[in-house]
């Protein structure tokens, strides 16, 4: 199962990079014109939504600053002990919501304290890849279309976060030997 992993993601992003301009190049598409024709409306919506960031990066701040975190932790910790949820990863499915780079920086950590082959790094790793940074999502793109009412975007976001993260602890405690 190991292997056939590995092979997987050794070949899925070059596969992918190839396929794609040939699949263009048969559908007659003209690939770097669409791309420069992209990038030209990519700095007319990064200009739209720089206000919306810097709201959300106050918004965060002010969330880590005020102790609110370490307190969702201090409650969630024993709980997610008792199952058997290494709680160095607890911190990470909470950032992963609020900050992409928060989260990679948090996991960076976490690689070079347990190393990346420990059961916590390769958590940590699954959780980064099954897990989006929803906050972000909901204010960058939303932002940039002028969606005002994101509640239920906001519900099914942070429920599939969790779902993320759930599936990340299973599947990583059976793939690599902690619960067979």
């Amino acid at each position: 199962m190991y292997n056939v992993i590995n092979t997987i993601s050794i070949w899925a992003i070059p596969v992918i990079i190839v396929l794609i301009p040939l699949f263009a190049y048969y559908r007659k598409i003209p690939v770097y014109e669409a791309f420069v024709d992209g990038a030209k409306g990519g700095f007319d919506t990064a200009i739209k939504i720089i206000p919306h960031l810097v709201g959300m990066m106050v918004a965060i701040s002010v969330f880590r600053a005020s102790g609110a975190m370490d307190l969702l932790l201090g409650w969630l910790e024993p709980l997610l002990s008792r199952i058997g949820v290494p709680s160095e990863v607890l911190p990470l499915s909470i950032l992963r919501s609020i900050t992409g780079s928060g989260a990679l920086a948090y996991a960076t950590d976490l690689m070079k304290e347990h190393g990346p082959d420990s059961l916590i790094g390769r958590i940590a790793s699954t959780i980064q890849g099954s897990s989006d940074t929803t906050l972000y999502v909901l204010t960058v793109y939303f932002g940039a279309i002028g969606i005002r009412k994101t509640r239920y975007a906001l519900k099914v976001g942070l429920f599939a976060d969790l779902v993320g993260f759930i599936s990340s602890i299973i599947v990583c405690l059976i793939v690599f030997g902690a619960l067979t």
